[in-house]
């Protein structure tokens, strides 16, 4: 890509390195340290579901019964690869008597690592060909449909709470325009240490996320995308307590697109630092192999912070979760690093600040498909400005190359988006889009001026925050509310209880084979 901005590379490759160094740093913590939800996540891979007569979900009985014994360490795959060696049953039938105390699943003792890896072989092989049979059906979908769309993807949200009206609101969307359809998950879930069981008809301002709620979307889906003759994303949430389990989930059932970020769930959820930092590991592993696109957050931070002031923030969290995807084998392709179109309309020269901004991140890292968020925070109700500032954040998404478009809504700040609303944003995208399809590659900033100063700027200050990070650490960063503003402790928040060390002889098997790269 020719650089418009003619940014400084040994100040872009200082703070890349100044993010590696730190990404690293965390890195030699997570390969110390699992969590219950890395765990969980593994017995659903293994194949593990449903629920107990109490309503809990077998990966939480089979791990919190590890849990109990103080043997998590040696991870569940070891103690499940065990009970299957000496007994022959599967781990879905060991999670059943296991929950109904039939079982004891530290007693088999006889197994050794050879033998508990032969009995884990067939189960593992199974995940890993279903999700592999997943994204090639994604694949050849898109090749027998005339291929990769050119330009941005419209993403467009659905927020019933009833999983089977999300349907309805989905399918609508897509026949107007939607290319990725993103069902919000209910309020809270993030903060909930397990995953709900089945098709859900009651939420607030969002559906749980839910393995039976993905497959009915994701049939509905394929449904609407054989009738348009094109393929239509889903959209999710792989973040909070529940991370690399809904990564698995996903997996399964064909998503296209999750929200995770490295840091979300700390500065917005108060979720513990060390669990989301080992969460997320695992969780991009998983997401690397499926194919999936992951969506980061740094839009969030300017709904607590100044866009001008702190923008800076954004490009430094943007650099570290993309070699915190690096460190779990997810390639640039598939980070969606997000950021925000958030400058107050009242501010002279923001729309040309939002543009140094944009094409910044755009020349930076230019195989990642960018998330670009909509005007939010200045929403007043007033429809009429509401849409122009769409049209302006829409305009800054064409000519800057943005490629994960989250639509605007003129009735932001009113209510939750009535399909009608949806269809008048995507009628705005879509002209601006295709009136100014080519406008970016026919315009050059002028030398020295408003947006190459800016962008210059934010590049340095973005360089010179990642050197403090390096030499302060991920951890004392976060305690110090460097980023939003917000302040976290170590040790405090939510599920620092369910972080564990790992013991001698520890095994995830799906880690190894899902970094060792996708074979078609």
């Amino acid at each position: 890509m020719q650089s418009k901005l003619s940014l400084d590379q040994g100040l872009i490759e200082q703070a890349r390195a100044s993010a590696r160094f730190v990404a690293e740093d965390v890195q030699s913590y997570i390969d110390l340290h699992t969590t219950v939800a890395v765990e969980r996540a593994v017995c659903r891979l293994l194949g593990i579901d449903g629920v107990n007569a109490d309503g809990v979900p077998l990966p939480n009985v089979v791990v919190d019964l590890l849990t109990e014994k103080g043997v998590l360490g040696q991870g569940a795959a070891w103690w499940l690869g065990g009970v299957m060696a000496e007994t022959g049953l599967s781990p879905q039938e060991i999670a059943q008597e296991a929950s109904l105390g039939k079982l004891d699943l530290t007693a088999p003792v006889g197994a050794d690592a050879d033998g508990i890896e032969r009995a884990l072989d067939a189960p593992v092989r199974a995940a890993m060909e279903k999700i592999a049979a997943r994204r090639r059906r994604r694949e050849q979908f898109i090749a027998s449909h005339g291929g990769e769309k050119q330009g941005p993807w419209l993403y467009l949200i659905v927020a019933t709470g009833n999983i089977y009206e999300d349907i309805v609101q989905a399918k609508a969307a897509a026949r107007q325009g939607a290319d990725v359809i993103a069902v919000i998950r209910t309020t809270g879930q993030s903060l909930l240490d397990y995953v709900p069981f089945g098709a859900t008809t009651e939420g607030f301002g969002g559906t749980y996320a839910t393995q039976e709620n993905f497959r009915l979307m994701r049939a509905a889906l394929d449904e609407v995308g054989e009738q348009e003759g094109r393929y239509i994303r889903l959209c999710n949430y792989c973040s909070g307590l529940c991370m690399p389990e809904i990564a698995a989930m996903g997996a399964l059932e064909g998503l296209d697109v999750m929200l995770n970020d490295a840091l979300y769930g700390i500065l917005f959820r108060d979720i513990n630092m060390k669990r989301t930092l080992v969460d997320q590991y695992f969780s991009r592993v998983i997401n690397g192999y499926a194919g999936v696109v992951i969506n980061t957050g740094e839009d969030n931070y300017l709904t607590t912070a100044d866009a001008v002031e702190e923008a800076h923030t954004v490009l430094a969290s943007q650099f570290l979760n993309e070699q915190f995807a690096l460190m779990a084998g997810l390639p640039e392709e598939q980070m969606g690093l997000g950021h925000a179109f958030e400058i107050s309309p009242d501010i002279k020269n923001g729309f040309l600040f939002e543009l140094a901004q944009a094409q910044m991140a755009r020349e930076i890292f230019p195989r990642a498909p960018l998330k670009y968020m909509p005007p939010t925070k200045f929403m007043t109700g007033n429809i009429f400005r509401g849409h122009v500032q769409d049209a302006l954040f829409n305009i800054t998404t064409i000519l800057t190359g943005q490629k994960i478009h989250l639509l605007g809504m003129l009735t932001e700040a009113i209510h939750t988006p009535f399909m009608s609303d949806r269809a008048l944003s995507i009628e705005n995208a879509q002209y601006i889009f295709r009136t100014m399809a080519d406008l970016g590659s026919e315009l050059e900033f002028k030398k020295g001026g408003i947006i190459q100063t800016r962008a210059a700027e934010v590049l340095q200050k973005a360089a010179g925050l990642l050197r403090e990070i390096e030499d302060l650490g991920m951890f004392q960063t976060l305690e110090k509310g460097i980023f939003a503003d917000i302040r976290r402790p170590q040790d405090g928040g939510k599920g620092l209880s369910g972080v564990v060390p790992k013991q001698p002889g520890y095994i995830n098997p799906f880690i190894p084979l899902m970094k060792g790269g996708w074979q078609a």
